[in-house]
């Protein structure tokens, strides 16, 4: 048994041996670092099977198959060590008394949960079939050969207690309820040929279990190891920290990923991760309104590049529409179970194209980019006039040292745009009721450069970002605040790698903050209000708590929409999308309206520009104006101060 299972074993080390010389294709990452968190978060993700909970159809089903074969796994290892160590050599038995009886209970029915999970998860794949979850030959191989395996199992225990037990000792068969049943199948037998049966039985099951361990690598089954060893490698920075690019460096001849070769190690790690369940692709807003991107399709076809010869023509592969549909909006991560990461792929490859081929979206994306180029705003609005929106507001604009309590970072959308700018007077008089001055930089103020970073030209990103972080340093602030989500990220995250370190809040915190403490007096009216989560709030910083926080305190009836919190529905804003056309599929920010609409609330709330303008755009478009009302956070609480306090 010993040497079959040795050589089992090595072929399985020998198969993880020829993945691993894929994995090694990529680029040098150093993802070994904090070793002792990392091996905590590794140990809770893998016992506790949290994140293949988060989705509770297949979820659970999967996780009870897990714990049922870890308990049974474990149970092997007692009696191997009961058999070949301890009696033999210390004359010593563990598996007795009520120990023994405690022993067979858990594994009777770990063994039974563990067939009722496989049988679960049988019934979703084959019967039920949900759109995404793919099935192939193996898949069907897979689940015949587990149940085989515990089908056996159930077998060998019957027939040995058919024997030992059942007749002999009931009472002592009792505590293994599902064997008892098993045993009933051999009674007619005589001890010799139950015995003999026994064996071919045991045999049979070894010979199963030896060959489940030797194909692990080779098919689906090898992410017991990679989705597990995910949860090892995950980034322990920030959540959207992308990769940085050192531009000064001349010997770096091209920069992001044309070829599976630029990408590094980890992320074609993520390739064997994948187990192709389909939940990022069902909770992609762009694949679930028609444009060519699946999250899976692209782990997939990475993969298949990452097993050729050459690994080229990365692009080709993956397909330029797909590359530039992606929202950036992280669904596909918060839901993963594998802990992939699909974002900084992406990422990558549109440096690629921006970088090196000067590719854009579409020609209008060009164009933006080029005007915050010249005028540091996306519109090619003068640079000068973007503090004029504060006239005859209690805004200082800074010209030495910041006085204000707050720099408020007004951004491009409510700098220029009108619907956006009732936003920022909103927040000016909600900072004027509670004593908050503000000041904000006016024309020394530029884009923050996040919408071009995810377009892929890091170049621009940094030039402007340098330009922001010089002009918050002269203006001597202390405090950061704006309404942008996209700002409030770049500013918190990205800046601080840039040497800016200064604490950054969101305007839907800092209202809560005032709200709080007593420094800011509503006179709540009750409406209904249903509230789009921001995808840079939600997902990317775990805020969602506090803007409905705000909401209550203003009166509002909240109604959830189907998608909401960190599973909510993106606006169609990110990843630079806010300076493109939309051209292929439905507009995302149209089915997210028809979400709001349908949760029947008469207020759609968000906390974002980005959103904002494109759910004016979405109602203009179907001509639903008088459908649903779209408001900012801010605007809510702006009409809600009592101005009695």
């Amino acid at each position: 048994m010993y040497l079959l299972a040795l050589a089992a074993v090595a072929v399985m080390v020998r198969g993880f041996g020829e993945r691993r010389s894929l994995w090694l294709k990529g680029r040098p990452l150093d993802r070994f670092d904090r070793p002792s968190q990392r091996l905590m978060r590794f140990a809770a993700d893998t016992f506790s099977q949290r994140k293949v909970l988060k989705e509770r159809q297949g979820g659970l089903p999967h996780a009870i198959l897990f714990w049922g074969f870890l308990l049974l796994f474990i149970g092997t290892v007692l009696v191997m060590l009961q058999a070949d160590l301890l009696t033999p050599l210390f004359n010593f038995s563990l598996l007795s008394g009520d120990f023994y009886r405690l022993y067979a209970l858990a594994l009777d029915l770990a063994g039974l949960a563990a067939m009722l999970g496989l049988a679960a998860l049988a019934v979703r794949r084959f019967i039920i079939r949900p759109p995404g979850l793919e099935t192939a030959t193996a898949d069907t191989l897979i689940h015949l050969l587990l149940f085989a395996i515990l089908f056996t199992g159930f077998l060998i225990e019957g027939c040995r207690m058919a024997v030992t037990e059942l007749r002999d000792n009931p009472a002592l068969a009792a505590w293994s309820p599902v064997g008892a049943l098993f045993a009933r199948l051999f009674t007619c037998m005589d001890d010799a040929t139950a015995r003999g049966v026994h064996k071919g039985l045991w045999l049979l099951h070894l010979l199963m279990s030896l060959i489940f361990l030797a194909v692990i690598p080779r098919t689906k089954l090898r992410h017991l190891a990679t989705t597990s060893g995910n949860s090892l490698f995950e980034p322990r920075e920030p959540k959207g920290t992308l990769m940085p690019v050192d531009l000064e460096d001349e010997s770096i001849e091209r920069f992001g990923a044309s070829a599976v070769g630029d990408f590094t190690w980890k992320d074609l790690f993520d390739t064997d991760a994948c187990v192709h369940c389909g939940r990022c692709q069902q909770r992609c807003p762009a694949y679930l309104t028609g444009k060519p991107l699946s999250p899976m399709k692209l782990i997939a076809d990475i993969g298949e590049l990452a097993a050729t010869e050459h690994c080229n023509g990365l692009i080709e592969k993956v397909s330029r529409d797909a590359i530039w549909s992606c929202t950036t909006c992280r669904a596909c991560e918060e839901i993963c179970p594998a802990s992939i990461e699909h974002i900084g792929k992406m990422i990558e490859m549109r440096r690629s194209l921006a970088l090196m081929q000067g590719e854009f979206p579409g020609d209008e994306t060009r164009r933006a980019c080029e005007a915050i180029e010249v005028n540091g705003n996306p519109f090619g609005l003068s640079g000068v006039s973007r503090g004029d929106w504060a006239k005859g507001l209690p805004v200082s604009i800074i010209k030495g040292k910041c006085e204000a309590d707050i720099l408020y970072f007004t951004g491009c959308y409510a700098s220029y745009d009108p619907r956006n700018r009732k936003v920022a007077e909103s927040f000016v008089r909600i900072c004027e009721a509670a004593g908050v001055s503000v000041g904000i930089l006016g024309g020394a103020e530029r884009c923050c450069g996040e919408p071009v970073r995810k377009l892929g030209n890091e170049y621009l990103y940094r030039m402007v970002a340098e330009s922001n972080i010089d002009a918050i340093r002269a203006s001597g602030a202390r405090r950061i605040v704006t309404a942008c989500p996209h700002c409030f990220n770049t500013l918190a995250r990205d800046y601080r790698e840039l040497g800016l370190d200064l604490p950054v809040e969101h305007h839907s915190t800092f209202i809560a903050a005032l709200i709080e403490k007593g420094r800011l007096k509503l006179k709540p009216e009750r409406f209904s209000a249903t509230l789009h989560d921001s995808c840079s709030l939600a997902r990317y910083r775990d805020l969602t708590d506090e803007p409905r926080a705000v909401l209550r305190a203003a009166g509002g009836a909240l109604t959830e929409m189907e998608a909401s919190g960190k599973n909510g529905f993106c606006c169609g804003a990110g990843g630079g999308r806010i300076l493109a056309e939309e051209r292929l599929g439905t507009p995302i920010a149209d089915e997210r309206l028809r979400q709001a609409r349908k949760s029947g609330a008469a207020t759609l709330v968000s906390a974002c520009p980005f959103c904002l303008s494109m759910f004016e755009d979405g109602l203009k478009r179907s001509n639903l104006r008088n459908s649903i009302e779209v408001c900012d956070l801010a605007e809510i609480v702006a009409s809600r101060i009592d101005p009695k306090k």
